[in-house]
C-alpha cells in the first residue's frame, strides 16, 4: 500500500534574505557508503523545499525521521555522527509538537514504501544561505533515521540510529 506524502510547511526560524532560486542536489549515502538516492533542495526568500527521492531497497518500509544536521560531514558511514546535532541557532528543543520547539533541523517524517523507496517533498522555514543557513561555512547534512520521530521526545524523538546521510554545501 502506498501512502501519499503531503508537503508540510514548517515554521521554524527566520533568517537573512538571499537570492530566490538557490538550488542544490545531494547524494544520500547509506551506512556502507553506497548512494541510495538524492535530495534536491530549492531555496527561496522564506525557506527551503526538499525533494527526497530514494531508490528501492534504500530504507526499511515504514516511517523514518529526517532532520537537518549542523555539520556537512557524512564521512563516518557507520554512524554519521560527524554531522553533529540538528541545525539549531535559536537553541530550541527538538520536536515539531514540542511547546519549547521546534529546532531548525526538525522535519516531518518520510514514508518508505514496501520496496524501500521514497518520494517525498518537505518544506521548512530554514534558509539555504546566510550566516544561519544550511550552506554556512561548514555546510549542513540531511540525516535519515531508522525509526519514526515522535516530534516531542528529547533529544531526537525516538528516531533511533542514523541510517542515511547527505552533505549540503
Amino acid at each position: 500500500m502506498r501512502f501519499p506524502i503531503i508537503a508540510a510547511a514548517l515554521f521554524l526560524s527566520a533568517g537573512v534574505a538571499y537570492a530566490q532560486g538557490t538550488s542544490v542536489t545531494t547524494n544520500i549515502l547509506n551506512n556502507k557508503g553506497a548512494a541510495i538516492g538524492t535530495v534536491e533542495l530549492k531555496g527561496g526568500n522564506n525557506g527551503t523545499v526538499l525533494r527526497v527521492q530514494l531508490k528501492a531497497g534504500a530504507l526499511t518500509p515504514g516511517w523514518h525521521g529526517i532532520h537537518l544536521h549542523a555539520n556537512g560531514d557524512c564521512s563516518d558511514h557507520a554512524k554519521f555522527v560527524a554531522s553533529k546535532g540538528h541545525v539549531n541557532h535559536a537553541k530550541k528543543k527538538h520536536g515539531l509538537l514540542n511547546a519549547e520547539g521546534p529546532d531548525e533541523g526538525d522535519l516531518p517524517n518520510i514514508f518508505a514504501n514496501a520496496d524501500g523507496s521514497v518520494n517525498a517533498e518537505l518544506a521548512t522555514r530554514t534558509l539555504m544561505s546566510g550566516a544561519q543557513g544550511l550552506k554556512d561555512a561548514d555546510g549542513s547534512a540531511i540525516v535519515i533515521h531508522a525509526n519514526a520521530d515522535d516530534h516531542n521526545a528529547q533529544p531526537i524523538g525516538g528516531a533511533g540510529a542514523r541510517v542515511a546521510c547527505g552533505v549540503i554545501k
